[in-house]
């Protein structure tokens, strides 16, 4: 498990043996999708069926799908659910206000209730004191199941978003991991409050996620939380330098994960879009064609979406940069590409992230 003193204090133990870099060319040519089928942000098949039910005004279908990432413990999924019903519900609140009003004491009603308060105020001007006035209904959502760790996810995010000290922050932390030790969504948020409290301080985050991911099991999705630090890294301006070794093996690693993940499937596409961003700034061309090979049509907003208000025609124009980079004749090396080929950006749309932002 990893502990308080792994999260904010001395981080003491060194990396193990990491996987080599697959860097393996395909033998036959790698064919994508054509630009038209390429589509963002798709939800697999149990979430577009309660996403469509809501959006006729029928809650059941999100109640059963809730109900049962909660009975089977499928908690990575539930988190992933559970943030895109509560963006819904952000334009579309008719079904999530009758099943508050119908079963208040509902733990899946109270947890998206929860996560739409805490994205409403945090696009706020006034996020701070907002945050503040909702701690009720996360406090609520984390009595309703004591085994579920997505209401103390969100409680960390709530508590970075209201610059709440490292003690409240490390009891959060110590109550999440009791329930989940490998929970994706915690340690992302965990990481992000170390990135906004030690503003620069990128080689105490990459000690962080490489704990956290030699801690967790093979298939688990804080495999890749060392790719989260190097992205980070790589689009921050700020503090000393990290070796391009560390960057080299948290790509390694994501890389060994995303082998492990079904292929050609919407869940997964988010780690294959962020790793292939990553190995894009690295010039792995190679390795950025076949993530973008098990991808297939799937685009998501994040990380595309840092560079402008067009994610999707962000993802085709990096589909071409890559395929360009790797045409006979091309001279990677030195290669500029869709991205600065040394150093960190100065550019990119910045603004302000929301709750479960990157």
């Amino acid at each position: 498990m990893v502990g308080t003193m792994a999260l904010l204090h001395a981080f003491t133990r060194t990396s193990r043996g990491r996987e080599k870099r697959t860097g393996a060319t395909s033998p036959v040519p790698v064919v994508l999708p054509a630009d038209d089928e390429v589509l963002l942000d798709v939800p697999d098949d149990a979430l577009g069926g309660a996403l469509v039910g809501a959006a006729a005004g029928d809650h059941a279908p999100a109640a059963d799908l809730l109900a049962a990432t909660r009975h089977r413990a499928a908690w990575e999924h539930r988190d992933r659910y559970v943030r895109r019903l509560a963006s819904f519900a952000r334009s579309r609140p008719e079904w999530l206000d009758t099943w508050r009003a119908r079963v208040p004491h509902d733990p899946d009603a109270l947890l998206l209730d929860a996560q739409r308060a805490v994205d409403r105020a945090w696009d706020s001007p006034a996020r701070t004191e907002l945050l503040r006035e909702v701690s009720p209904l996360i406090t609520a959502a984390a009595r309703a199941d004591h085994r579920d760790p997505v209401p103390w996810r969100l409680a960390l995010d709530h508590a970075r978003g209201a610059h709440a000290g490292h003690t409240y922050f490390e009891e959060l932390w110590e109550a999440a991991v009791r329930r989940a030790p490998h929970h994706h969504g915690c340690h992302v948020a965990a990481l992000r409050y170390l990135a906004s409290s030690w503003h620069g301080s990128h080689r105490e985050c990459f000690d962080f996620a490489d704990l956290a991911a030699q801690d967790a099991p093979e298939g688990s999705l804080t495999q890749a939380l060392p790719l989260r630090a190097a992205y980070g890294y790589l689009t921050d301006g700020c503090g000393p330098a990290v070796g391009r070794e560390r960057l080299e093996a948290a790509a390694d690693r994501a890389l060994v994960l995303s082998a492990r993940l079904p292929a050609v499937r919407p869940w997964p596409a988010e780690v294959r879009n962020l790793l292939t961003y990553v190995l894009i700034r690295l010039e792995r061309w190679q390795d950025a064609l076949e993530q973008l090979r098990l991808t297939g049509p799937y685009a998501t907003s994040f990380p595309w979406d840092r560079d402008g208000e067009d994610p999707l025609g962000r993802f085709l124009e990096v589909r071409q940069e890559v395929l360009g980079a790797l045409a006979p004749g091309a001279a990677t090396a030195g290669t500029q590409g869709p991205f600065p080929a040394s150093g960190r950006p100065g550019g990119g749309r910045r603004g302000r992230p929301g709750p479960g932002g990157h």
